[in-house]
């Protein structure tokens, strides 16, 4: 009995000897390279191979051609994990830029569900949304008024409000005040009435552009441009003497258009930049519940303006009122601060006050 347990013993301590040999050590995952806008068209390129390359060239200016074989010859290994994920983000957005320039965006969006899905069609839109959005004809940006202007002075109205439209509200402005008063108004109306503009006319405007213009960039995709809160921006910047006469001119034509203009050019918060006298002014005329209305969703500084050029006597009524006046509308607080706009520009028309537009005014005290 003993001989067999210490033979047991013996077996135990050889088990425990023998070494069990540890798990290898799991491979390294391999990680995908980043490549650079530029990269992926070289490999583009490459993947394509030289006849297909070539024929790409050729619609490639020189600079393009360059940078692109430059990217080429320092590409070296990609495997082909890679380049298949660049050859399909390449194929989506060819896909993309047909579908837009083809039927526009909506039209794009429901031709990339059906073909790769929600989540890619938005991730894909959101690129040339954001692409459209940053798009401005760089010959417009680089053109100097003068230019433009004899460029534009004997073009039809709407192509002017297209034109100009892509241009900041100071160059448009300065345009603007150059043209004969009829067209200034012809002109200002259609840029207000303004949405987006198609691609088969922004071509045929480019092409008539590129004659006098250089490097201009072809648009093929519906971009807003115009609208209301453009021309408030441009009016702001016009000189007093042409928005007069445009305003007059357009109030005959399209009065309810003139004032919508005109909301937009002074809103209730402007006040803080108008100089003391001015505000002292209007205030005058104010009903002082609207004071207390418009007052009721005013930030500091706006209150801080009016209450500091109120009397005293009134500046503490207004608090008092302020103080048990609640459960207020947002609706009332609206129009009582419409109602006090008109008041200032009343007044401004009549030449009693002055509002300070675009930094163009110095003001003499």
């Amino acid at each position: 009995m003993a001989k067999k347990n210490k033979r047991n013993r013996e077996e135990e301590r050889e088990t425990e000897a023998v070494d069990i040999p540890a798990a290898p050590p799991p491979e390294p995952e391999k990680s995908t390279p980043i490549l650079e806008p530029a990269q992926k068209a070289a490999a583009v390129i490459v993947a394509l191979g030289t006849d297909k390359a070539s024929l790409l060239y050729q619609h490639m200016d020189s600079d393009e051609i360059e940078q692109v074989t430059l990217e080429v010859a320092k590409l070296g290994f990609i495997d082909a994990e890679t380049t298949e994920g660049v050859l399909n983000e390449f194929y989506q957005m060819c896909m993309m830029n047909k579908a837009v320039t083809e039927g526009g965006l909506e039209y794009a969006r429901s031709v990339l569900e059906k073909a790769f899905g929600g989540a890619t069609a938005n991730e894909l839109l959101a690129k040339v949304t954001k692409s459209l959005k940053n798009r401005e004809f760089a010959f417009l940006n680089k053109a100097r008024e003068k230019d433009l202007f004899t460029a534009l002075q004997y073009e039809r109205p709407q192509t002017i409000a297209l034109v100009l439209s892509y241009v900041a509200p100071e160059k448009a402005a300065a345009v603007i005040e150059q043209l004969e008063g009829r067209r200034q108004i012809k002109v200002v109306e259609s840029m207000a009435q303004m949405d987006s503009a198609s691609p088969t006319a922004i071509k045929i405007i480019e092409s008539e552009m590129q004659k006098r213009f250089d490097n201009i960039f072809v648009s093929n995709s519906n971009v807003k441009v115009g609208g209301i809160d453009f021309v408030a921006n441009v009016m702001n910047n016009i000189d007093r003497s042409s928005e007069k006469s445009i305003f007059d001119g357009l109030s005959s034509r399209n009065e309810e258009l003139a004032e919508e203009i005109r909301k937009r050019m002074f809103v209730f918060e402007d006040i803080v930049t108008m100089d003391d006298r001015s505000v002292q002014r209007f205030v005058r005329d104010c009903d002082p519940k609207d004071l207390v209305l418009a007052l009721k969703a005013a930030n500091q500084e706006v209150a801080n303006k009016l209450f500091g050029n109120m009397s005293s006597r009134m500046a503490e009524s207004i608090r008092d009122d302020l103080e048990i006046t609640s459960n207020v509308r947002m609706k009332d607080v609206e129009e009582a601060q419409s109602r006090i706009v008109a008041i200032i520009r009343g007044l401004e028309e009549q030449g009693e006050i002055v509002i300070m537009k675009g930094g163009k005014d110095d003001i003499i005290a």
